[in-house]
């Protein structure tokens, strides 16, 4: 079973940056592509960004376009979200999941293609 781990949240006032990292099982990222997903107080789960195993392409809503960089380590296993110019709105819990997909549809991702969801880590954005 794919395992996953976020880590990386944290407390940051508007403009500052956070890099969230998703550890993976062995080879995970050779066979899933990996998504991010946010949940803030009251609303529901949203894709924010994927990166497809099949060749690295990423993939952003347009919300974090411009200001969201997602990449991958792929010896590491790991997937790292890199936000900058951070938001109130960017607050939220932040979790990473394997897609049961070589390229990611976009980042409008239907939760029955997730096989495995990290546990999440905690985003703030507050003066």
């Amino acid at each position: 079973q794919v395992q996953l781990v976020e880590s990386g949240g944290g407390l940051v006032q508007p403009g500052g940056s956070l890099n969230l990292s998703c550890e993976a099982s062995e080879f995970t990222l050779n066979y899933y592509s990996i998504a991010w997903f946010r949940q803030a107080p009251g609303k529901e789960r949203e894709g924010v960004s994927c990166i497809s195993s099949s060749d690295g392409s990423p993939h952003y809503a347009d919300s974090v376009k411009g200001r969201f960089a997602i990449s991958r380590d792929i010896a590491r296993s790991t997937v790292y979200l890199q936000m900058n110019n951070l938001k109130p709105e960017d607050t939220g819990v932040y979790y990473c999941a394997a897609v049961f997909l070589d390229t990611c549809p976009g980042t409008k991702i239907a939760t029955a293609l997730v096989g495995s969801w990290g546990q999440g880590t905690q985003v703030n954005v507050s003066s």
